[in-house]
């Protein structure tokens, strides 16, 4: 055997909470003011939210503003669900919120905002993008199934609040079998399934694990050979009970789950998180970049594997290097080096230029919402503008 393991968290999960409190503040005053800066962090401990960081905006703003977003947050998120009472769960509307935002540091912004309109990166740091051909959607397998194991077990606590809640954790094991197999990106099958999911209390841990493995088996599109009920060791609700859940039973801050957000594991991650940010954050816009590099490295056929390192300095436009690393799976004869050099003088990669590119500063229902990036994870998904292979066939073309 040789095993490899990645998890994921919901939307209800306490850090998860914050994180999409958080980018719901981006949302709100990137709509109603595309030019603001924003930085906000949130901690959220039994009912007590706290929102504090730092803010640029032309949009009048206070205590209750914040308020509102949050406990507009916490509900759509699914709380107070119907199974669960007092003590057991977090009702948004007893949510005491605490403001301690300031304006933005002048320093920052003067190194932020240029004359030409482009845009300074709005702190040093560095962010990575991978993918893999171990899927179509070149995400690695053990984190593309605890995350799909997750989705379908929050949409089940959704349309069932008498049953479960909305706070859980999903784990999963691959087998890769070989460590030769996990290099050249060949999973075998699954052989662990972790899942802790809050639960009602007059429900009985014997059926928590029917209908849990009830609702991955008839809903999760597992790949060929991957999925054997029988051969799969199941860990459900290990401890025996989940009852009491949600912030009340466990603090959450923003930027807590950065691996659950990107890779999984698979990968380094960056100097930062990603929620709380607006686009002039490199945390940002440099992974959304260096995925959207990375996977078409891997879609055109140049390595199975690719990971892109992109880095900035404060107030510099232009990325202060790039770096691919095909990790011994190439399948052409370029080299890393010589990759890396081709795509830094192609690609701009300025913040301004990965901003107008996929959009960044425009955040919608009618394309993407910050939170709900928050709540599904930062890369991976088809309908996220960064996962779009528009430059496939350049890419392409460097095999020829």
């Amino acid at each position: 055997m040789y095993l490899f393991a990645s998890e994921s968290v919901s939307a209800g999960h306490p850090d998860k909470c914050a994180d999409i409190i958080a980018d719901s503040i981006v949302d709100t005053l990137l709509q109603r003011d595309p030019d603001a800066k924003v930085a906000t962090e949130v901690f959220i401990s039994g009912k007590y939210v706290i929102i504090g960081g730092e803010v640029r905006t032309k949009v009048p703003v206070d205590t209750a503003f914040y308020e509102e977003i949050a406990i507009k947050a916490l509900k759509n998120i699914g709380y107070p669900e119907a199974g669960f009472e007092r003590g057991e769960t977090f009702f948004p509307d007893e949510a005491e919120v605490h403001v301690y935002v300031s304006t933005q540091s002048p320093d920052i912004t003067m190194g932020v905002e240029k004359a030409d309109h482009e845009i300074g990166a709005g702190d040093q740091g560095m962010m990575f993008g991978y993918a893999s051909s171990e899927r179509a959607d070149h995400m690695p397998s053990a984190f593309a199934y605890a995350r799909e194991i997750r989705d379908v077990l929050y949409a089940y606590a959704l349309e069932h609040p008498e049953t479960f809640g909305v706070d859980m954790k999903t784990q999963v094991v691959m087998d890769y079998e070989t460590k030769e197999n996990f290099d050249h990106c060949m999973p075998q099958r699954i052989a662990k399934i972790i899942v802790a999911i809050a639960h009602n209390k007059d429900i009985a841990q014997d059926e928590v694990k029917r209908l849990v493995k009830k609702i991955i088996t008839e809903n999760v599109k597992f790949e060929a050979g991957h999925f054997n009920e029988e051969r799969i060791e199941f860990y459900i609700n290990n401890t025996g009970r989940f009852v009491q859940h949600s912030p009340i039973a466990d603090s959450g801050l923003t930027g807590r789950k950065v691996v659950c957000d990107t890779y999984g594991g698979y990968a380094p991650i960056g100097g930062g998180s990603q929620s709380s940010k607006d686009y002039s954050k490199v945390d940002r816009t440099a992974l959304y970049a260096a995925r959207w590099l990375a996977k078409h490295i891997v879609a055109a056929g140049i390595s199975k594997k690719a990971l892109v390192q992109l880095s900035y300095v404060i107030a510099e436009t232009r990325p202060s290097s790039v770096t691919v690393d095909t990790q011994h799976t190439s399948l052409t004869e370029m080299k890393d080096e010589e990759l890396s050099q081709i795509i830094a003088n192609k690609f701009p990669l300025t913040p301004r230029w990965i901003t107008e590119k996929f959009g960044l500063d425009r955040p919608g229902k009618e394309r993407f919402l910050y939170a709900d990036i928050a709540v599904k994870g930062q890369i991976g998904y088809a309908e996220y503008p960064w996962e779009v292979l528009d430059e496939l066939e350049w890419f392409k073309s460097l095999k020829e």
